[in-house]
């Protein structure tokens, strides 16, 4: 019997980790494609009149899964009998193939129970390599259909839509780390992406950026929903003339469903400035339309604008681009200056300049990407440029997120910088500030009872002021209301002690060490007759009679019975058969625990729990 080494048995772990990559990334393309198989053959069933047998369905199903990755069809079967290009991709399709693309890959890098972590590099290559083998088949059947794929757009955007859902699969299964990066990139990068500070930066600046889109998507799609709402009839009559019967109208609806997120980005992209081109002669901005545009029957383009010049309701859309600029500020300065952190801590001006700054660079990169793929060609002629424009809707987006976002920007640090009292932000105490707080009371029981009640007041003070935000319409509730409100509801009724770094106008400020802040008159100075310095010891059992007793029964056991007894209570009368009294100067007892001659000499007074001289 042979047995096999690790080295062989690592070798056979790996190729098993390989082709399970490879499984998974086919199986992903498999229920993408087998999805959408179905939902096209439903269509065919239910129609009353098809075109075609099962095989033309099935191309064409194909055909339109691979439109969904970025590919571009041929349309042969034209009335003039050339070719037309169809190469707009509805964008509702290209979640479920890039979902199940990023799924497989994130799979595939995970590492499984018993065995060791798969290589990053060889399960991205796998999952890649399944995928576009099932997209290779693809495109060989449907090259026979009504919609055959161009083998151009096989490679580019194709290959590089499913490498990057893989990319993406991969770094999240790696935990989405912030570097470091390939040993091929610039030493100057490496050196930034290493840096935590860098880090933290980028990652408020990505996160801004994806808020300015997020609000540009979102303000596009309310402007094309106004529109639509506006000429409903015209939407109802492109819709019921499509289709005569229910089969037809469904499959209208899917075909505009899909195209939802296009409208919105046409939306973005007229709110922006530069519009959209509805044929080579045609373009609709807020200015107006101008051109005749050659616009298909088709519901969701019933919300372009008529021709002639805009009106001011027409210019009202420019408060899209104004919206996501104000989002991409108002998300730069929360991580400017915290609400739950110091002043010390905010970032300085340039900072945020430069955050803003990147933050719309990524805003404008976004808008350019997603708009490039939004539009496309229809058809040949007038239709061969049909949508927005990337190259300037990119630019726009750049300009009004820069000009807006960064003096708004820095307008919010300073708002969350302000001081205390107007701050719309929790208080946060300063390190170098701690809180001073006062209180003269002569007798111990006054005194305990005192600190008692300025703990309270001070706990409801910080639970007044900390634990609600000042609102910007009522910025007089500051630090002085809570305070006031606490002290009276910790007092019952009563002022508590102020409590103030400020010395009181009585206190003359080369007061003894002893002195409190705010106490005045006689008494107030430590050589005074009316000072007790026991007034102010702490009130925890550590300093109570059994604990000392206690401490002190130890100390005597561990010295091997060189220390006395424990001295007698002050309070305790004097043994009568103890032949030195209470005047005494022997260890009967420390009654006289301070003498006020010692006070006014400057002498400290003896510590109680020293250990008293041994007979």
């Amino acid at each position: 019997m042979t047995q096999r080494g690790p080295k062989a048995t690592a070798e056979r772990n790996r190729t098993l980790d390989l082709a399970s990559a490879l499984v998974r990334g086919a199986v992903a393309a498999g229920l993408g494609l087998g999805a959408l198989t179905v939902l096209v053959m439903v269509v065919w069933i239910s129609s009353p009149y098809p075109d075609s047998g099962p095989g033309g369905v099935l191309r064409a199903a194909a055909g339109v899964w691979l439109l969904a990755h970025g590919a571009g069809l041929v349309r042969p079967d034209t009335l003039s009998g050339v070719p037309a290009p169809v190469s707009m991709v509805p964008l509702l399709l290209v979640l479920g193939p890039v979902w199940l693309a990023h799924r497989a890959a994130r799979d595939a890098a995970e590492p499984e129970e018993g065995r060791p972590r798969p290589s990053r590099a060889g399960a991205f290559c796998a999952v890649t390599a399944g995928y576009l083998l099932v997209v290779a088949g693809a495109a060989a059947c449907a090259r026979g259909g009504s919609l055959r794929p161009d083998p151009d757009t096989l490679v580019f955007p194709v290959a590089l839509v499913v490498a990057g859902a893989a990319a993406a699969g991969v770094w999240t299964a790696a935990g989405r780390p912030f570097g470091p990066l390939p040993s091929w990139s610039p030493l100057a990068l490496q050196e930034a992406t290493a840096r935590t500070l860098f880090r933290d930066r980028a990652e408020a600046a990505c996160r801004s950026a994806a808020a300015g889109v997020t609000v540009l998507l979102g303000g596009g799609a309310l402007l094309v929903a106004v529109a639509l709402g506006r000429n409903a009839g015209a939407a109802q009559d492109a819709f019921l003339g499509l289709a005569g019967d229910w089969p037809g109208r469904f499959a209208v609806l899917l075909l505009a469903a899909s195209l939802v997120p296009n409208a919105a980005l046409w939306g973005a992209a007229y709110g922006l400035g530069p519009g959209f081109s509805l044929g080579t002669g045609a373009t609709a901005t807020p200015l107006g339309l101008d051109g005749t545009p050659a616009v298909p029957h088709f519901p969701l383009l019933a919300a372009v604008p008529d021709q002639g010049p805009g009106s001011l309701l027409n210019g009202a859309a420019l408060a899209v681009p104004v919206a996501a600029a104000l989002a991409v500020a108002w998300f730069t300065a929360r991580r400017a200056a915290p609400a739950d952190a110091p002043r010390a801590q905010a970032w300085s001006t340039r900072e945020t300049v430069r955050v803003t700054l990147l933050a719309a660079l990524g805003c404008a990169a976004g808008t350019a990407l997603l708009t490039a793929v939004a539009g496309g060609p229809l058809g040949t002629g007038a239709l061969r440029e049909f949508g927005p424009v990337w190259w300037l809707a990119g630019p726009a987006a750049l300009v009004w997120t820069a000009g807006i976002g960064v003096p708004a920007a820095l307008l919010l640090r300073l708002w969350r910088l302000r001081t205390p009292g107007w701050a719309w932000r929790r208080d946060v105490p300063e390190a170098e500030e701690p809180p001073a707080t006062a209180t003269a009371t002569p007798p111990r029981a006054a005194a305990t009872a005192a600190a008692v009640q300025a703990e309270a007041g001070e706990k409801a003070e910080a639970e007044a002021v900390i634990g609600r935000r000042r609102r910007w319409w009522a910025p007089w509730r500051g630090r002085g209301g809570a305070a006031g409100a606490a002290g009276g509801a910790a007092s019952g009724g009563t002022a508590a002690p102020a409590t103030s770094s400020v010395p009181a106008p009585g206190t003359a400020p080369d007061a003894a060490p002893g002195a409190l802040v705010g106490a005045a008159g006689p008494g107030a100075g430590r050589g005074d007759a009316g000072f007790e310095p026991y007034d102010f010891l702490p009130t925890d059992p550590w300093h109570e009679k059994d604990f000392r007793e206690a401490r002190w029964a130890s100390l005597k056991r561990g010295s091997g019975g060189l220390m006395a007894d424990f001295p007698a209570d002050p309070a305790d009368p004097a043994d009568p058969a103890d032949p030195v009294g209470p005047a005494g100067a022997g260890p009967a007892g420390p009654a006289d625990f301070a003498d006020p001659a010692d006070f006014a000499a400057g002498r400290p007074a003896p510590d109680p729990d020293r250990p008293r001289p041994t007979p």
